[in-house]
């Protein structure tokens, strides 16, 4: 039975920040912030040379004019973006347990853009069904993460079909080279050259994919007898015999997220599936964990 959604801007936005607050005291980070490294070095400073110093970092030519051993410190430069498509389409708002997709989804992407802006980036974001319903360019601060919430619990943008198509190719003329996509989708209903398209992006930004599902979107219920089925992207119904197809149901379905998986990994990309019955922090973690092997 798809959940009534009602969600209150104000006591959603309360509510959000004491959780982000709970999360962001997590490991998520500084697991963050160890694996998005920013482009650069920036100079700040001189200081005196100590014995636990690399003797590489001296710059001799200052230490002569001083007549003291002085090393330069550095920051990082950052300067990083990080762009979140947000899946707002009908699909999105559904849930068989207390929490809808598109509530899940929006805990998370308040959790990872606190941590982001918290670490001195900016972030930009986008929803999406089957067009661009609203977007914001790149900002940092925190005006910029209650920008965010608001609008993503802003019912009125939500519903409608589902093209991720055109959502990529408006992230590829939109965005600048270096910026990090993270699309958070249940990527039910794809269409042709999807493929194609997650490639592309692939290969331009550093992309992330992750996929939402509810608990009945990969198993149907132990139901003897027959129901009716709808498809929330085309209002078709069909009535089916639950228990006689759910076998095939679960392979088709377990067939399906293996290639959605196996297709952003083959652009380098990277992938997580969480579902909506179970927390998201370690599976973002152990994201952050397989990132920096991989960038050893």
């Amino acid at each position: 039975m798809k959940k009534e959604l009602k969600l209150e801007q104000p006591v959603g936005i309360k509510r959000l920040k004491i959780l982000t607050n709970q999360l962001v005291n997590s490991k998520i980070v500084g697991g963050y912030r160890s694996v998005f490294k920013g482009r650069g070095l920036e100079f700040l400073d001189y200081r005196h040379y100590t014995p636990n110093d690399d003797a590489a970092t001296i710059d001799w030519k200052a230490s002569v004019k001083s007549k003291e051993l002085l090393v330069r410190e550095f920051a990082e430069e950052r300067n990083l973006n990080v762009f979140f498509l947000l899946d707002v389409s009908s699909s999105m708002i559904y849930g068989s347990i207390d929490k809808l997709k598109i509530e899940y989804a929006v805990e998370l992407i308040a959790t990872l853009s606190y941590t982001i802006l918290q670490a001195g980036d900016s972030i930009s974001f986008a929803l999406f069904s089957d067009k661009i319903v609203r977007h914001e360019p790149q900002t940092i601060g925190f005006k910029q993460y209650y920008k965010l919430i608001r609008t993503m619990l802003d019912t009125k943008y939500y519903g409608g079909n589902y093209d991720i198509n055109e959502a990529l190719k408006f992230t590829m003329a939109y965005l600048k080279e270096f910026s990090i996509v993270i699309i958070v989708s249940d990527f039910i209903g794809l269409k042709n050259d999807w493929k194609h398209y997650i490639r592309l992006v692939g290969k331009k930004f550093d992309l992330i994919g992750i996929m939402i599902r509810d608990p009945r979107d990969k198993v149907l219920p132990d139901y003897d007898g027959k129901a009716i089925l709808g498809d929330m992207h085309s209002d078709r119904q069909l009535i089916v015999d639950i228990n006689a197809i759910s076998g095939d149901y679960t392979k088709y379905v377990e067939a399906r997220e293996r290639e959605i998986k196996n297709t952003f990994i083959e652009s380098k990309s990277d992938f997580i599936e969480l579902t909506t019955d179970k927390p998201f922090v370690k599976p973002v973690t152990d994201l952050f964990l397989r990132r920096a092997k991989r960038l050893r």
